[in-house]
């Protein structure tokens, strides 16, 4: 196994970087085939989420690697090699397995269990496998570590030692108060539809707001939302809950109406700028006033922004407005710092150090399969050619004969080769195992082409019968 992983994340780098590394869909699809286009890489895979980006690949070679994979980060994010370098970490061979696997528990997450990461690795994934780019190791890593995240989840209390970040930043949003005390008849605008949108939709629901409307560059996604959101019999949802679609043109609009508002789309830019955010609060005042003339309290009362976007959605300067609350990435960056860990966070890391050794001693194990199955091969050829050479030096045998001879020869020939193939297959899974497919190449002068056709074989095998991972 030669799995090598560049990356930055919250915990190597600031959200400033973070958020000028940020890649759109397209990008990283360009970034896994130029990946795939260089000479040390010949699998490759992005995992690319608000607060994180790493590209995997299989490589042969560690240092041509390492420079290959930081420069093409570097050039697909837009930051300059010299300044990007300061924040990148890497991990090869086991310590990639077992940094994926502490990702997908949520051991890495800026809050601690949360689970929306294993939704990310999934489209990492998908992504690999529509480009052809995630070959065996890649498609049996990332299927695993979806494994072992949802074994985390089920086996222990992760979840509870933290929030997923939409639960957190509504919570840093309510100041103290009850999230579902707080929420309870409110206006909320959701702008984006995708997975983190989509959530805070649903937790803004069954948290009790009375309506919430969504903006989606695509209405019919929107559309779609929305009407989740509404089914009759939607889990936690509060009768008289009612939820709308809106063109992303309307958010002005939609902005003045709103109590709270979250914010989560893959735009490159700035969605509401500080001034939107100045003009809706004026909007919203003169809304107020109408209704009560005195409205003595309308300056006072709270916009809540939460910006779960990276890069940024909102304007950082909107923060600064009177009447506006804002939390982003980088106020829940701080928060969850100093959030304790759960007893259950030692249970996981346990989980995961198990998860990496059975993995590799997986992968170890079926390095040296087509080296067995190349001795095989062998061994039946040249049981068939002595069988060939028997019937011209003994015509006269008849088939009951021949056959009995034959199911001798070979019976004789896979006892012969049963305890070191099966010794070997144990040894080849220890660490620094490789060698001894090495070893049985040489003692039994196999062909090394028969071994790479094999292998070969296998490959477009295990990668044409990938399944992926179940919704």
């Amino acid at each position: 196994m030669s799995l090598l992983v560049v990356g930055l994340s919250h915990r190597s780098a600031p959200v400033s970087v973070l958020e000028r590394a940020a890649l759109a869909r397209e990008a990283q699809a360009k970034l896994l085939q130029d990946t795939l286009a260089a000479e040390p890489a010949t699998e490759a895979a992005v995992l690319a989420t608000c607060n994180r980006i790493e590209l995997y690949a299989d490589v042969d070679k560690f240092h041509a690697g390492v420079a290959e994979l930081s420069t093409l980060l570097a050039r697909h994010t837009g930051v300059g090699l010299d300044e990007l370098t300061p924040y990148l970490y890497v991990h090869y061979e086991d310590r990639a397995v077992h940094h994926l696997f502490s990702v997908a528990c949520g051991l890495d997450s800026m809050v601690v269990g949360e689970g929306q990461i294993l939704g990310q690795i999934k489209d990492a994934l998908a992504l690999g496998q529509e480009l052809h780019t995630a070959g065996r190791l890649l498609n049996d890593l990332f299927q695993q570590a979806l494994r072992v995240g949802k074994r985390a989840h089920s086996e222990t209390g992760i979840d509870k030692a933290g929030q997923s970040l939409v639960t957190f930043g509504l919570e840093r949003l309510a100041a103290g108060a009850v999230v579902a005390e707080w929420a309870v008849g409110k206006r909320a605008l959701v702008i984006g539809a995708g997975s983190m949108s989509s959530l805070a939709a649903a937790t803004l629901a069954r948290a009790g707001v009375a309506h919430v409307a969504v903006a989606n560059r695509t209405v019919e996604r929107a559309e779609r939302l929305a009407q989740i959101l509404t089914e009759p019999g939607a889990a936690g949802v509060a009768d008289g809950f009612t939820a709308s679609a809106v063109e992303m043109a309307a958010v002005p609009g939609e902005l003045a109406l709103a109590d709270v508002v979250v914010s989560c789309t893959g735009a490159m830019g700035v969605v509401l700028t500080a001034e939107t955010v100045q003009t809706a609060l004026a909007a919203r005042k003169d809304a107020l006033c109408a209704v009560d003339s005195a409205c003595a309290d309308a300056a006072g009362t709270v916009l809540a922004l939460l910006d779960l976007a990276m890069p940024r959605d909102i304007d950082a300067a909107a923060h600064r407005l009177g009447g506006v609350r804002l939390v982003d990435i980088e106020s829940l960056a701080e928060a969850s710092a100093d959030a304790p860990m759960a007893a259950d966070v030692d249970r996981v890391r346990a989980i995961v150090s198990d998860e990496v050794a059975a993995f590799g001693a997986a992968q170890r194990a079926a390095h040296i399969t087509p080296t067995v199955v190349a001795l095989r091969t062998m061994a039946a050829d040249v049981v068939a050619s002595e069988i060939a050479r028997l019937d011209g030096r003994l015509p006269d045998l008849d088939d009951k004969q021949r056959a009995e001879i034959t199911q001798t020869v070979r019976r004789v020939v896979d006892k012969l080769l049963h305890a070191p193939t099966v010794r070997v297959k144990e040894l080849a899974s220890t660490p620094g195992g490789a060698g001894y497919a090495d070893a049985l190449r040489e003692l039994f002068d196999l062909d090394p082409q028969a071994v790479a056709a094999v292998s070969r074989a296998d490959s477009r095998a295990g990668t044409h019968n990938t399944a992926r991972e179940p919704a």
